[in-house]
């Protein structure tokens, strides 16, 4: 028997591996997906005060801290019974569909791209300096310009460009000022251009491309019918800051629909011994193991996700290129996982129409940006659809509003039952006979990087290199070591 190990999993935010196990035929006999990490972070934030909480729990992760900082705002909202003002909603609602948009940018262009177009370059091409080669220094360019244009955005809303600080019980700690609303609106112009850009992109670069174009439409490698959870606005939309969770099943039946502080009714926590993480399933349908289909609780989130479960997009330019991507694939809920990078492009375009559509509101900058706390605090759930997923901060206190409980469910956490299966079929499929090379490998990697898991439990720096060791072992020696430091 031999053991192939993909430890640490390349281009991901955090670290984490991939176990492949061969039988003594070469062939795979099982997978796993291992986050190697532990967080503890609900024990960090016990005994503080909840109005701390927005400003700590971005410290989660350095990637998207906004997510956390938002979902732990509208949790405090919820502790202290306070409904923001609706400019304070419109204010939030702007800053989360920037956040949205870079992370969104980051994942696409600098992780996911390098697999769709380079898919057989040698390993130190593929990254986002290699497509420069093909795609131009002037694209380039304007992917680096564009994203630095919503952090920007969040950070004259929240007050820094990755660790917001803006998010209060009941609004936000500070108006919009009018030059600064033509500033995002400026911004907000070439944001919607480059969002129909990166379609453009996709068209022209990826779909013509017929290796990949394959890759994306089978049913064999990258494809997993599972049920799917999403947010979604009274009409149906996506909606990244606010709405209620709706859940289909593979063929789109509706399973559920519910409020995000009746979420315990509806997802409970599987865990295995073998992973710091948990695997979340519908409590409607059960736990059946890591197998997926209609009989299994096992349920995807993140940009696919939230277009199965929607009836459309609330802006024109993403409503129509959301039509085009079910008409590409004739069904709906589409399986397949790299679709998932294309519905990133999709939504990019949506969050950029949206913070234009927001900051052209006549109130946006009204001075009316907070209604004060009047009730004791107790407890309170936020939701938010983070760039990953859904997104779910609980939190429980005290009569003084210290923190007594919290309990995060994080978006990758929901994808990890999935992610899982994805890992283990995409290595079946593409190993046999025990031969692997580095294509090999990258190709199963690609099973993960599609769902942009994100594994940080603090912030992480990107090092100069990604290295990653291969040990494949035979009746229980190394037999065999690929290195690759790129």
């Amino acid at each position: 028997m031999k053991k192939i190990s993909i430890d640490p999993n390349t281009r991901l935010e955090g670290h984490g591996k991939v176990e492949i196990i061969l039988d003594d035929d070469g062939n795979v006999k099982d997978a796993y997906f291992q986050v190697v990490e532990f967080r503890g972070f609900e024990k960090f934030c016990e005994g503080r005060h909840v109005e701390e909480l927005p400003r700590i729990t971005p410290k989660i992760c350095g990637v998207c801290p906004g997510a956390h900082h938002m979902a732990s705002t509208k949790a405090c909202d919820a502790v202290f019974e306070v409904e923001p003002t609706e400019t304070a909603k419109k204010i939030r609602e702007i800053f989360y569909n920037a956040h949205v948009i870079h992370s969104h940018m980051l994942h696409f262009y600098a992780l996911a791209l390098p697999d769709l177009l380079l898919i057989s370059a040698d390993p130190k091409d593929r990254n986002i300096f290699g497509l420069l080669n093909v795609l131009g220094k002037d694209i380039v360019a304007e992917v680096l310009q564009c994203r630095g244009y919503a952090q920007k955005i969040q950070e004259i809303l929240a007050g820094h460009p990755i660790y917001p600080v803006f998010g209060l019980p009941g609004g936000v700690s500070k108006p919009l000022e009018e030059d600064q609303r033509k500033e995002i609106e400026e911004m907000a112009k070439k944001l919607v251009e480059f969002g129909k850009k990166g379609l453009e992109i996709f068209e022209n670069h990826v779909l013509k491309n017929e290796e990949i174009l394959e890759l994306i439409k089978e049913r064999d490698v990258y494809y997993q019918e599972t049920n799917y959870l999403g947010m979604v606005d009274e009409n149906g939309h996506v909606n990244f800051y606010d709405g209620i969770l709706k859940a289909v099943d593979p063929d789109g039946n509706v399973i559920c629909t519910f409020e995000g502080k009746d979420y315990l009714e509806y997802i409970a926590e599987h865990v295995e011994p073998w992973s710091y993480v948990k695997f979340p399933y519908l409590k409607p349908i059960g736990w059946k193991g890591l197998v997926d289909g209609k009989d299994s609780g096992i349920y995807r989130v993140n940009a696919l996700a939230r277009l199965n479960v929607a009836d459309g997009m609330a802006t024109p330019l993403a409503q129509e290129a959301y039509e085009t991507m079910f008409n590409f694939f004739g069904r709906k809920p589409v399986h397949n996982i790299l679709a998932y990078n294309w519905a990133r492009l999709i939504e990019i375009l949506y969050g950029a129409e949206r913070i234009l559509e927001l900051v052209q509101d006549p109130e946006i900058t009204s001075k009316d940006v907070r209604n004060l706390p009047k009730k004791k605090p107790s407890e309170g759930v936020g939701v938010v659809e983070a760039p990953r997923g859904v997104l779910i901060h609980h939190y429980v206190t005290d009569s003084h509003g210290v923190v007594k409980e919290v309990n995060l469910i994080v978006a990758t956490v929901q994808n990890n039952p999935a992610i899982n299966l994805s890992v283990k079929k995409a290595a079946s499929k593409l190993i046999k006979n025990g031969k692997v090379d580095d294509r090999i490998l990258n190709m199963v990697e690609m099973a993960v990087r599609a769902y942009d898991p994100c594994l940080a439990c603090a912030s992480h720096a990107l090092p100069g290199s990604m290295p990653l060791v291969v040990d494949i072992y035979w009746n229980g020696e190394l037999y065999k070591r690929f290195i690759r430091n790129c």
